[in-house]
C-alpha cells in the first residue's frame, strides 16, 4: 500500500541523513498512526539517536537528540506529494495523507487486486494445520464441529497471510471400537451396503447397536478380541472387510467436508502410525527414557517429570503401551509428530485439538525432546479449543450421552435460514432461495464458533446466530447483498476510479478506514492464530458499510460523487467477501 509514496519519501529521508552526516538504522520502519479522522504513517528517530550516542557523536540525551532529528527532518521534507501535512512529535516523524488521495489509493488497490486484496507476500515458510480428526465406523456429530470450523479458518488465514499451508487430517480408523463395529456387522448385517446419503448416520447406528449387543452377549468381548488379533495379523478376510467398511466412513466424511467447504492435502490414519509408534517405544525403552513394566503386568510408560529432573509434578506419566503390548494414543502421536517433519520441511506443525488434551500434548512433545528431537519440538504448537454448548446448555459431546448428528444440525440451520428468507423476501425464486438458505445456514453455524476466544466455552444460540441486525454471519452477508444490489441496479461496470473531488462524508471515511485495515488484520490473526480478529473486522466492516448505505446516496448522487461511491461500494463488497471467505462462509448474491 502506498509503495510509490513511501519509496519516494524514504529516498528523501536517506538523502537528508547523508547530507547531515547522521548515523541511521539499516532500514526505515513505518507504523500506522491510529485513525482519528485522518490517516498517517509514523517512524521513530530514537534508534538513530541511540546509535549516535553509542558512537560518541553526540552528548545529547537520546530523547532530546531524537526530537531534534525529527524536527529537522520535518522541516526539510516540507509536504511531500500525496500527504496533507508533516509533523515532528517527541522524536517521531508523523506524515498524514491527504484524505482524497488515501481514499483513491485504498479503493484502487482493492479493485486492482479484487479477492487478493490484503494477501500477504510469500513468507517462504510452510505450516501444517492438523484438524477434524474423526473416527471411522462412528457417526460424525456436532462435537466435531468447532474443531472442523476452527481448523479450516486458521488454515485459510495462514494461507492468505503468505504461508505455504498443508491442511492435514488425522483419522482414527482402527482399534477395538472398529472391531466392535465389524463384529456387529458380521453378526447382523453381513452383505448390507450403506445408503447413498447420510452414510455416517448409518455407521453410527450400527456402532450404537454393537455397544448394546455387547452388553447383552457374555461371549462378545472375546469374539471382538479375536477379530482384533486377526486384524493385527493381517488376516486377509478381516483386513479386506476393514478396508471396505472404512472406506464407507471416509466417503461419508467426504460428503460432510464437501458440504462444509473443507478439503485436505494430507490425511493421516492411526493405522499407519501404529507400527512406527511401537518402534518408537522400543527405542525409548532402549534409551532408558521409557519404563517397561509389562513383565510385572504393567504398561510401558514415560515418567516425564522424573526424566526432566523436576522436583514437583507437572507433566506426570505418559502411557505408551498396555500390558498386553498394544499401543495407545501416546505412542501414535510420537510417531505422527516425526512423520510430519519427515514428509514435509515444516516451519510450524499446528495441532487443533480440544483443551482437554493439553497435558497429553505437553507429555508427547517433552518426550520427543528427551529423545533428541529438540529442534522439531521448537516448531510444534497445540492450539486448544473449548467445548460448544447447544441451546438449553446441552454439551455437544458423546461423552455426556448427547449425540447430535452434524447432518441434522446442518439441515436445521438451512431450514431455519430458509424460514427467515421466506419471511423477509417471499417473492424470491426457489433456486435463489435454496442457495441463499444454504449459504446463510452454514454461515450461521460457523460464525459464532469463530467469534470467540478458542479457550472459552462457546454457547450456540439459534436466535443470535441468525440475527440480521447483530454480530452474526447473516448481518454481514446482508451487507454484501446490499452492495451487490447497488451494483446490479447500476447495470454496468463502475467508471474508472479517480481521486474524489468532493469532500468525503464521515460515513465514507469510516468505510474507507475499515477497508484499509484488512491487510494488517490478516497478519495479526495469522500471528496470533485467532479467528476472532477476522470475525470482529468483518462485522465492523459490514457495520460501516450499512452506515454508509443509509447515510450516503450512491445512485442518486451527482455524477462525479456517484462514480467514486460506486467504486467504493465495489471495494467494500470485495473486502466483505474476503473476510467471509477466510472464515469459510459464502456470501449470497440475494437473500
Amino acid at each position: 500500500m502506498f509503495e510509490n509514496e513511501k519509496n519516494s519519501l524514504e529516498k528523501q529521508i536517506l538523502a537528508f541523513f547523508e547530507a547531515e552526516g547522521i548515523a541511521r538504522a539499516e532500514e526505515i520502519v513505518w507504523s500506522q498512526i491510529p485513525f482519528s479522522g485522518e490517516w498517517g504513517l509514523s517512524t521513530s528517530m530514537f534508534k538513530i539517536a541511540a546509535e549516535e550516542a553509542r558512537q560518541g557523536k553526540t552528548k545529547d540525551k537520546v530523547p532530546d537528540r531524537a526530537t531534534e532529528i525529527a524536527e529537522k527532518l520535518a522541516a526539510a521534507l516540507g509536504t511531500p506529494k500525496g500527504f496533507a501535512r508533516v509533523e515532528a512529535v517527541k522524536g517521531y516523524l508523523n506524515l498524514y495523507f491527504a484524505a482524497p488521495e488515501f481514499a483513491y489509493q485504498i479503493v484502487s488497490q482493492v479493485l486492482a487486486h479484487k479477492t487478493n486484496y490484503g494477501r500477504g507476500e510469500k513468507k517462504g515458510k510452510r505450516y501444517m494445520v492438523e484438524f477434524s480428526q474423526p473416527n471411522t465406523h462412528k457417526a460424525f456429530h456436532v462435537g466435531h464441529l468447532r474443531n472442523l470450523i476452527l481448523g479450516a479458518a486458521i488454515a485459510n488465514i495462514l494461507d492468505f497471510a503468505g504461508y505455504d499451508v498443508v491442511r492435514a487430517n488425522y483419522i482414527g480408523d482402527f482399534g477395538k471400537d472398529v472391531m466392535k463395529w465389524i463384529w456387529n456387522y458380521r453378526q447382523r448385517h453381513s452383505g448390507e451396503k450403506p445408503p447413498d446419503k447420510d452414510v455416517t448416520r448409518w455407521m453410527g447406528d450400527l456402532y450404537a447397536e454393537a455397544s448394546k449387543k455387547l452388553e447383552e452377549d457374555p461371549d462378545a468381548e472375546d469374539q471382538v478380541r479375536e477379530l482384533f488379533s486377526r486384524w493385527e495379523a493381517e488376516d486377509p478376510e478381516i483386513h479386506n472387510q476393514w478396508l471396505e467398511t472404512r472406506q464407507w466412513s471416509l466417503d461419508g466424511f467426504s460428503e460432510i467436508y464437501e458440504t462444509m467447504g473443507v478439503s485436505f492435502d494430507r490425511i493421516y490414519y492411526e493405522s499407519e502410525v501404529e507400527k512406527p509408534g511401537k518402534e518408537m517405544v522400543a527405542q525409548l525403552i532402549d534409551a532408558g527414557i521409557a519404563n517397561d513394566e509389562r513383565a510385572e503386568g504393567g504398561p510401558v510408560i514415560v515418567k516425564v517429570d522424573e526424566q526432566l529432573g523436576l522436583a514437583e509434578e507437572k507433566y506426570r506419566v505418559l502411557v505408551l503401551l498396555r500390558s498386553d503390548g498394544s499401543s495407545l494414543y501416546g505412542a501414535w502421536d510420537l510417531a505422527l509428530a516425526l512423520m510430519k517433519f519427515h514428509e514435509y520441511e515444516l516451519d510450524k506443525s499446528i495441532y487443533i485439538v480440544d483443551v482437554r488434551q493439553s497435558l497429553h500434548f505437553q507429555q508427547v512433545f517433552k518426550t520427543l525432546e528427551l529423545a533428541g528431537y529438540k529442534d522439531q519440538m521448537k516448531k510444534v504448537y497445540h492450539l486448544p479449543y473449548e467445548i460448544v454448548n447447544l441451546p438449553g446448555n446441552l454439551t455437544m459431546s458423546s461423552r455426556e450421552g448427547i449425540v447430535v448428528l452434524l447432518e441434522d444440525f446442518i439441515r436445521e440451520a438451512i431450514s431455519r435460514s430458509e424460514a427467515v428468507i421466506l419471511e423477509k423476501n417471499p417473492d424470491l425464486d426457489t433456486t435463489s432461495r435454496t442457495a441463499a438458505a444454504e449459504a446463510i445456514g452454514l454461515g450461521s453455524m460457523k460464525f459464532p464458533l469463530l467469534a470467540r476466544e478458542n479457550t472459552k466455552i462457546a454457547v450456540f444460540n439459534w436466535e443470535e446466530a441468525l440475527d440480521l441486525t447483530g454480530q452474526a454471519a447473516p448481518y454481514i452477508q446482508y451487507a454484501f447483498v446490499r452492495a451487490n444490489s447497488i451494483l446490479t441496479r447500476y447495470g454496468q461496470e463502475p467508471p474508472i476510479v479517480e481521486v474524489p473531488g468532493h469532500e468525503l462524508e464521515s460515513s465514507e471515511i469510516e468505510l474507507i478506514d475499515r477497508i484499509s485495515q484488512l491487510p494488517n488484520t490478516v497478519q495479526r490473526a495469522a500471528a496470533e492464530y485467532k479467528t476472532l480478529h477476522i470475525t470482529n473486522y468483518t462485522y465492523e466492516l459490514a457495520r460501516a458499510f450499512n452506515e454508509f448505505y443509509n447515510q450516503s446516496p450512491v445512485l442518486q448522487a451527482e455524477k462525479d460523487v456517484r462514480a467514486f461511491r460506486l467504486n467504493l461500494v465495489a471495494a467494500a463488497q470485495s473486502a466483505i467477501a474476503i473476510g467471509l471467505d477466510l472464515l469459510g462462509i459464502t456470501p449470497p448474491n440475494v437473500m
